[in-house]
């Protein structure tokens, strides 16, 4: 098992069965996509003061230009072959480390288009990138990705609830917040009543709609392609109707997809979509 596997497995398994259905040579480059993604986000959890963060990102921003622009050996000469091989350009790698800047400012999202916005840097362009390595020939599947890339990461948002707030982040939008009666303190102490239900309730609803717009956009002629990021929507979508079933007490507890339960989720949906692309 290579290094790039190990840490797929290991961060985000959810995925890691998503991409077992891949041939050998798609596979392997979609873990050295991921184990880059992974790293970058590991720069905005780490133990490092975030002046030390943001130089590293800064220093990632950099190499990363050099490696694309020319070509010189750098950090990234792996990443950089899959990238030239399945033409990922180099703006969606710019646009994830945006993103974990965004995560290191600690900047609360006044709206819901802040919110997309980060949904769009952090987790939508590593669709776009999937996509590209996956194979696709229908323009459509580009907005796919970036819906469902939304849906994944407000799922994401929806779980890891009780685990930001112990970190003081809070990443649901301010106006949500004050529309239901919530405050940031609310949440960060774990106060789970009927308002903050109601705050949750409003987010699953939001994100809900994300995973119909994707699957609605999604072409029929595209769907044998997609197949690694179908077993990603409906293991996510799983997890968020669980959210959902336990009335989103999310703030004492992590909710979490057993192996057994993912890895049916994913053979039923190898199957289905086999069915529906004939």
């Amino acid at each position: 098992m290579s290094q790039e596997q190990i840490i797929t497995r290991k961060s985000r398994s959810n995925f890691y069965y998503a991409f077992s259905v891949l041939p050998r040579e798609k596979r392997e480059a979609i873990y050295t996509l991921y184990s880059f993604c992974r790293q970058a986000d590991d720069i905005a959890d780490g133990t490092d003061s975030s002046g030390k963060k943001l130089k590293t990102l800064d220093y990632w921003e950099i190499e990363l230009f050099r490696q694309f622009n020319s070509q010189s050996p750098t950090r990234f000469d792996k990443i950089w072959k899959i990238a030239q091989k399945f033409r990922i350009p180099l703006e969606y790698f710019l646009e994830l480390i945006n993103g974990i800047r965004m995560d290191l400012a600690h900047v609360r999202f006044s709206s819901i288009e802040d919110l997309i916005n980060y949904c769009y840097r952090v987790a939508s362009v590593v669709g776009l990138m999937s996509i590209q390595i996956f194979g696709y020939r229908d323009e459509r599947v580009k907005e796919y990705a970036i819906n469902l890339g939304i849906a994944l990461q407000l799922t994401n948002i929806m779980r890891d609830v009780g685990v930001d707030a112990e970190m003081g982040r809070v990443y649901l939008p301010l106006e949500d917040l004050e529309k239901f009666g919530v405050t940031e303190q609310d949440i960060i102490q774990k106060k789970n009543d009927s308002s903050f239900f109601r705050l949750m309730n409003h987010q699953y609803q939001r994100a809900r709609d994300y995973y119909r717009k994707a699957g609605e956009i999604l072409p029929t002629s595209e769907r044998r392609n997609m197949i690694p990021s179908q077993i990603m929507k409906n293991i996510y979508y799983h997890l968020l109707q669980v959210m959902e079933r336990k009335d989103f007490n999310v703030l004492q507890e992590k909710t979490e997809i057993p192996r057994l339960v993912q890895i049916s989720i994913a053979f039923k949906t190898v199957l289905t979509e086999a069915i529906l692309s004939i």
